[in-house]
């Protein structure tokens, strides 16, 4: 099996890093096989040419950012905003489960 990676990105990688934490124990709790990240939105260029992503996911705080970063790279990786409620309420179930359903969907085009 092959090891996903859910990327976040915001402005500075400070306030998504918590989510990304979660998300990660959420996805150990439940033997999935993601790896969860945050970074600093300037940094995705990078980290994309080193490391192939499975799913960026953008802070609510950021969404300005969603069409020039879905413009990007959206052909070959699914781009989602977080959603700010499940963001608000650090819901990091919620917010891998959407993750997932985006790179199911992402697949089957």
């Amino acid at each position: 099996y092959n090891m996903k990676r859910v990327y976040l990105f915001c402005d500075n990688g400070m306030s998504t890093s918590m989510m990304a934490q979660r998300m990660q124990e959420v996805a150990d709790k439940n033997n999935l096989p993601i790896e969860c990240k945050a970074f600093s939105y300037k940094k995705i260029q990078d980290i994309i040419e080193e490391t192939p992503l499975d799913c960026i996911l953008i802070g609510p705080q950021t969404k300005f950012l969603y069409n020039e970063i879905n413009e990007k790279y959206g052909d070959k990786i699914p781009v989602a905003v977080i959603d700010a409620a499940d963001y608000g309420m650090m819901d990091a179930e919620k917010v891998l489960k959407k993750a997932i359903v985006q790179m199911k969907k992402f697949k089957n085009n």
